[in-house]
Order: structure tokens, then sequence, then C-alpha cells
């Protein structure tokens, strides 16, 4: 079977009912996938549990590079499989495509590499002539849950580590963008990948999840999502590791000596890339009072010549957010702090799940648009007049994923760096810039401190047994 859509059809031989996903710009159904319930989610946990798989780090190494360099091959079809089910833009969706192909190549890069440690025993007076050796060891059973907003890029994080370091996972992604994740299924099964490492489910109700993360069967959860449900995932696990990547509400300073052309550069990418669906987005700018008014004309005038719309036109910038629900939200937030003292630059147009590139002046920290995680392409500035009101500003959130700061001044760029809440800080660049092997993840309400990226994914799904030999010097 290494057919797309081979996995959907063999478990649809046992499920009772289909999970629809629609396009959100057209409300086209795009596919559909079977729905899992309780019993085949504890079914999936018998099967994979019992399994017994063992791939060299070479054959790993192959394995990885191989889907890489399928999925790069087929990036056209498979960035618009991602656009027809999310409602992201080609460009964004393109981006997407790549950076999973990163991912998959750093894994296959960090598969061939021993970490092992050798600590001489003679060191001590309590010591032996002896030598104690450490080696890494996968986890037997982990569950990865994914969001619906980068529906490849996020199951590749979770699953390429799991394949690098020799896991089983369970793999349940998003209701709303499921197809990307069982075609990367399908890819991993074609290049190799055994069957018993990897399974997909889609769960139409809350049982599914509720089951496989409540498991003792299942050593590790690593989910990215809502910081509401990530709670909820802590709450009910019990005794296993969890990695939690959660909500975010990122800050962008803009300092007084801050080059206009670039902070709005980067400004526009950190706030609209993916529909401004990210938990890495902008959701305020602070920009030094001094400057604040050119930058918001600036910034206005770039929005406006923004083009959004359909998201299959390759010439689109801004497609739709996830779904009319999620639109007629940031619609209401807007709306609420437009009623309460901010001002319109520009956009503020919904139909149906499309939202238009939007910006907001006179925002401040109590309006619900910058209070809350508003999951769309709004920018949203805030003034300060000191260094210390605008750390202050950043800090004043429940999240602490990611931060950036636009300016020259190394004195105020590293006050920024050390007094940020954050995970991530980036000097002169959006705070979602990283490599696919750097660390991420955040504190506070966005995560637990664990962090994510290829290298530190392999860490948190292996654990380190360590062996003694006797070695007497000659």
């Amino acid at each position: 079977m290494d057919e797309t859509g081979t996995i959907i059809e063999a478990q649809q031989r046992v499920a009772a009912e289909w999970i629809e996903v629609r396009n959100p710009y057209t409300q086209e159904i795009v596919g559909r996938v079977p729905s899992a319930n309780k019993a085949a989610a504890e079914e999936a946990i018998r099967e994979m549990r019992a399994a017994r798989v063992h791939l060299t780090r070479h054959e790993r190494h192959q394995i990885l590079n191989r889907m890489a360099a399928h999925i790069e091959a087929d990036a056209d079809s498979i960035s618009l499989l991602i656009t027809s089910e999310s409602g992201l833009s080609l460009k964004d969706t393109r981006h997407e495509v790549a950076r999973s192909v990163d991912v998959l190549r750093f894994a296959a890069i960090q598969a061939l590499i021993d970490r092992s440690e050798v600590f001489p025993c003679d060191v001590s007076s309590l010591g032996q002539a002896r030598r104690i050796y450490t080696m890494s060891q996968p986890l037997n059973l982990i569950v990865a849950i994914t969001p619906f907003n980068h529906p490849l890029n996020q199951v590749v994080h979770k699953i390429a580590p799991a394949i690098a370091t020799n896991n089983k996972v369970i793999l349940k992604p998003s209701l709303q963008t499921p197809l990307a994740a069982y075609r990367f299924a399908e890819v991993a099964y074609t290049c190799g990948l055994p069957r018993e490492m990897l399974k997909v489910i889609c769960g139409g109700s809350l049982d599914v999840a509720e089951t496989l993360v409540r498991s003792d069967q299942v050593e590790m959860v690593t989910f990215t999502g809502s910081t509401a449900v990530g709670r909820r995932i802590a709450a009910i696990a019990g005794y296993k590791r969890l990695t939690l990547e959660l909500g975010g509400g990122s800050s962008l300073i803009v300092l007084q000596d801050a080059e206009l052309p670039k902070a709005v550069d980067i400004a526009v990418r950190g706030v609209f890339a993916n529909s401004g669906q990210r938990c890495t987005a902008v959701r305020r700018i602070l920009v030094h009072q001094s400057i604040a008014d050119e930058f918001a004309a600036r910034l206005a005038e770039r929005c406006r010549q923004m083009k959004f719309g359909d998201p299959a036109d390759a010439s689109t910038e801004v497609g739709t957010v996830i779904d009319e629900s999620a639109a007629r939200r940031i619609e209401d937030n807007v709306e609420a702090c437009l009623q309460s003292g901010g001002r319109l630059l520009a956009g503020h147009r919904r139909t149906g799940a499309l939202y238009a590139p939007t910006v907001l002046d006179d925002v401040r920290l109590e309006h619900r648009v910058v209070a809350e995680e508003t999951f769309g392409p709004v920018a949203c500035i805030l003034r300060f007049q000191s260094l210390d009101e605008a750390i202050s500003m950043a800090n004043h959130t429940p999240y602490g994923l990611s931060g950036a700061v636009v300016g020259n001044h190394w004195p105020s760029i590293q006050r920024v760096i050390t007094e940020l809440e954050t995970g991530t800080v980036n000097v002169n660049e959006a705070p979602g810039f990283r490599l696919e092997w750097s660390p991420f993840g955040g504190t506070k309400a966005s995560g637990l401190g664990t962090k994510e990226g290829v290298i530190e994914a392999m860490k948190s799904m292996t654990f380190v047994k360590a062996y003694s030999l006797p070695w007497d010097t000659p």
C-alpha cells in the first residue's frame, strides 16, 4: 500500500463514520478521513505497545533522507493539499513544506550521532577501577497531538525526531486539517518506515484524545495547541513525560533608533505570515512614542497593499483563517477594541473565514485583542515612552513563548534579551525566526519550559541508561 489514501481506505473498513474536511475559502469538501472511537484508540495502543522494531542508525538516516527527498519532489502537490484543507495561502504552505524538509534532513543528520558519555571512576577516594558509560534508549510508546495551523510541519516536528530515536508513535492530527498528516504517513511507509512505528488516527470525540493521553501504556505525550487544552492534558496524563507547546502573545519592541523600513518589514512578516495563525506571531507591536506616528502610517500603507483572498492564487499573500467562527472571534475582538478607544488604520473586513489584514493603533493592554491570543492577521500598535515601560508591557501577558526587538542601541537590546520573560528573543528579526533543529519552547502559559526543535525533541524522546565496566589502568 504505497499510494496516497491507502491508510484511509484500510481504516475505513473498521470505522463507522467519516470526518469531512472542508476548504475554509470555498466550503467545498476536499477530503474525508475515518472517525476513530475509544475502542479504536485502545486497540492502537495495544498494537503499538506490543510491536518490536529496531532500526539501525544508518537505516533511520536513510529513511529520513528519502522522506525529505520525496516531499521536496512533491512539494507543489503537498502545498496545494495543505492550502485546500487549511485556507492558508500557497505562499505560506510552500514555506511550510520547505521547513518540513529541513526538519527531516536535520533529523537524518542527528540520527547518526551517538551522544554517549564516559565517566572515569578513579577520580575519588570512594571510586574504583571502573568506567561508567551512558547510552540513549527509546521510550516504548509516544502519543503526538498536533494543531490545525501547521498541518504538515507540526506533524514532522514530532515524528521525525521519533524516527531518529527509534520510537513508536500514535499520531492524532487536528480534525480540521488531517489530510497532510495522512499524506505524510504514506510517504513514510513508502520510504521504508515500518508501519509498526507510526499509526495515524483521527477521532471525532474527546474520548479518543483522552484515551490516548490517560493510558498508562503511553510513556510520553507531545502536544502543540491551545493553553486550555494543554492544561487539560497535564491534568489527566498521569505519570508520563509531557512536552506542551501552547499559546503565545509575542511582542515586537521597536526602539527609538530603529530603522523604520526594517521595522515595518519585520512587523509585516511577524504579524501576517500564516494568516497570523502562529503561536509566535506578533500580537503587540510596542513602538517608541517619538516614531509611532510614522511607523503606524508606513505599516498601514503596507497592509493596504497586501493581496488577500483566494488561497490557491499564487499571488495571494494572506489566505483565510481556519473557519468562519474563528474569523468572527477576530472580528469581535477588533470591534471591541474600536469601541473602547482603539483606532482602525487598515482592514477589519470579513467574508466568511476570510479576514482582511488589519492594523490598529492606540491599543491598550486591557483591550481583549491583545489581552487574549487573537489568532489572526491583526497588527496592534501600543506606544511607550521608556524602555522600562516597554519591557513591562511586553511581560504583561500570561504567555512566555517569544519576543523581538528592533533597534541598534546595544545596552537596550541587551536588557530586552535579559529581561523579556520568554523562551526566545530575536534581535532585528521577527519573534518566530528559528532553524528547525534549534531549541524552541516557552514558559508561563506557553509551556512547561521543555524545548522542541529536532535536537531537544530527540533528547525528550529517549532515556539515558548508565552501565559500568571494570577498567584497570596498566
